[in-house]
């Protein structure tokens, strides 16, 4: 066959065009070829899908870089065959849930046919539900593993797969090399077993939806001012999500009665009609619920993503317009308010501490200094939230924490970003400031004119395929080669790379190791406290550029004045760096 595409991506393809793939396969392959689309044949097939921040992450579709039957059967019986070797004397038991996505419940039944020929017991949600809950459900059942079938906030055409260790935590390493190891050690389908066991599967109803529940419940701090603002005007949207399934309720059952659900996005829909994108980062993809919210006066406006991880929030500002909140001031209203109610409940340990991950704004640890409470960095991804409350189990207690990406967690219940129980705890948050005669923007103001006003800005460029790929690899390699010294005018005094693990300070010109694993990341820090971080996304083709800025607010009155210099300021950063 005579055609455009790399000798090696045909290759790979045309193993495509013959069993044992199903017929069904096959016949899309050859539709590639027939068609001659190259461009998307190559990028089906030109690598394997990887394990990112995220786990499996693709487009579906045919091919060894889509997910896919065989993909996703590969990435399972690797797991199987490593959960097997890893716990060789016991009855290997996994979790598995699913979330809105076109295929994703088919995706779930099919992983848990190959767990199940593989000899592991499979309790597999019977319907979908928000990934927080699947880890709660690892940790409940004291499982091995467990599996969700998700691409969290990507556009429709995605699916995805996270993967879970026995901790109730995406894997980390060693895990996740490990995992990767014997998903590429199977060189052919027929060494996945597609064949299920269907005695070794059960089913999981509302019991363990009680548990959670009741669970989450237990968290609440301030269920005296919940009493008193029970009528609490919510509007909440799940984005056509699983976050329908449990954050009603649980707000329900924390004492608030005047919830009200998006009715338009109220149905979960893998193709998400609604919205562009179906992340709460966008404000495109909160406007149906900020439209809501103003027809009922609502006192908080908040959306979760399709698998119910990640929130976002909208609140009154002093004009009285709704305005969104960003991942950072979201979390560090969380980390103040659980600090604040703890210290006023004489119930701050001396080995209490909070985590946020490294591009997530300082305030966090201003806020947690001023309570005398230790906070650690991590990592960018929430999995490395997971694993330091792993691994300090017994020798501290997490508070809270959680990163810019709207991800946040309070509490130890689970050990992933948890937008069920993030969703309550605002409410929550709302109706204690309303209690005062206040608004969480109001809160807000308070903390900035305390800690200092921080501003942060997130820009993401995206570069799809093999040519973004590379195109990404070369940008970080030109920033790591040939850093700037100056940013917006404003000096470079330290850059921190996270891959040689090791910061170098441009005036002293010494050098300083990086407590933390290595990392595709590079931090610029300028002579005025400003932070700029470059990264690769771990979930989604694109380059990520954070940038915080920072400076005082005396008085709430200059609010919006202060405002426009931080923002002038992230502008003339920005158009430098990325």
């Amino acid at each position: 066959m005579t055609t455009n595409l790399d000798p090696v991506v045909q290759a790979r393809a045309e193993s495509w065009l013959r069993t044992p793939y199903d017929e069904q396969t096959i016949n899309a392959v050859k539709q590639l070829f027939d068609t001659e689309q190259y461009t998307e044949l190559t990028d089906s097939f030109y690598k394997d899908l990887e394990f990112g921040t995220g786990g499996l992450r693709g487009i579906m579709g045919v091919g060894t870089n889509r997910m896919n039957k065989y993909t996703i059967g590969r990435a399972t019986q690797g797991l199987s065959n490593y959960l097997l070797k890893i716990f060789p004397d016991q009855q290997v038991k996994v979790v598995i849930s699913y979330d809105s996505r076109n295929n994703s419940q088919s995706f779930a039944r099919l992983v848990a046919d190959i767990f199940s020929a593989n000899g592991i017991k499979v309790y597999l949600f019977a319907e979908l539900r928000p990934t927080p809950h699947l880890s709660f459900a690892v940790r409940q059942l004291k499982c091995h593993g467990g599996v969700m079938l998700t691409a969290s906030h990507n556009p429709k055409e995605y699916n995805g797969y996270k993967a879970y260790w026995n901790d109730g935590g995406q894997l980390v390493p060693p895990h996740d090399k490990n995992v990767i190891d014997e998903v590429y050690a199977i060189g052919d389908p027929d060494q996945i077993k597609f064949t299920p066991i269907p005695e070794n599967i059960t089913l999981l109803g509302e019991e363990l939806d009680e548990a959670y529940l009741q669970a989450i419940k237990a968290l609440c701090l301030r269920p005296e001012a919940v009493v008193r603002q029970h009528d609490l005007s919510i509007v909440y949207s799940p984005i056509h999500g699983t976050g329908v399934t449990l954050v009603p309720p649980a707000l329900l059952r924390w004492g608030f009665t005047n919830v009200n659900v998006v009715e338009a996005q109220a149905l979960p829909d893998g193709n998400f009609p609604t919205v562009i994108y179906p992340n709460p980062e966008e404000g495109e993809a909160m406007s149906q619920a900020m439209e809501e919210g103003q027809r009922r006066g609502a006192d908080v406006v908040f959306a979760t993503d399709p698998d119910a991880d990640r929130v976002g929030a909208a609140v009154k500002n002093a004009q009285g317009e709704y305005q969104l909140l960003n991942g950072n001031q979201i979390g560090s209203l969380l980390v103040n308010y659980v600090l604040s109610a703890k210290k006023e409940q004489g119930d701050l340990r001396p080995d209490d501490y909070v985590v946020k991950t490294i591009v997530t704004t300082n305030l966090i640890a201003d806020i947690a200094n001023s309570y005398g409470v230790t906070y650690y960095d991590t990592l960018t991804g929430f999995k490395y939230i997971g694993e330091l409350i792993t691994l300090k189990a017994g020798m501290g207690r997490f508070l809270v924490g959680g990163e810019e990406s709207y991800g946040f967690l309070v509490g130890e219940l689970v050990r992933d970003k948890d937008a069920v129980v993030s969703a309550v705890f605002i409410a929550e948050m709302a109706a204690y400031y309303k209690d005062q005669g206040k608004t969480l923007f109001d809160a807000l103001i308070e903390l900035y004119m305390q800690h200092g006003f921080y501003k942060e800005k997130l820009i993401s460029l995206t570069k799809a395929g093999k040519a973004g790929a590379e195109e990404i690899k070369a940008m970080m390699e030109r920033l790591r080669n040939e850093p700037p010294q100056s940013i917006g005018g404003i000096s470079v005094a330290e850059i921190k790379d996270y891959q040689r693990s090791e910061s170098f300070n441009l005036k002293t010109g010494k050098r300083a190791a990086i407590n933390l694993p290595k990392s595709d990341v590079l931090q610029f820090i300028t002579v005025d406290g400003d932070v700029v971080s470059a990264r690769p996304s771990g979930t989604e083709p694109k380059i990520k550029f954070y940038c915080s800025v920072k400076q005082p607010l005396a008085n709430r009155e200059d609010f919006n004045k202060v405002s426009q210099e931080l923002e002038e300021r992230v502008t003339r950063i920005m158009k430098d760096i990325a």
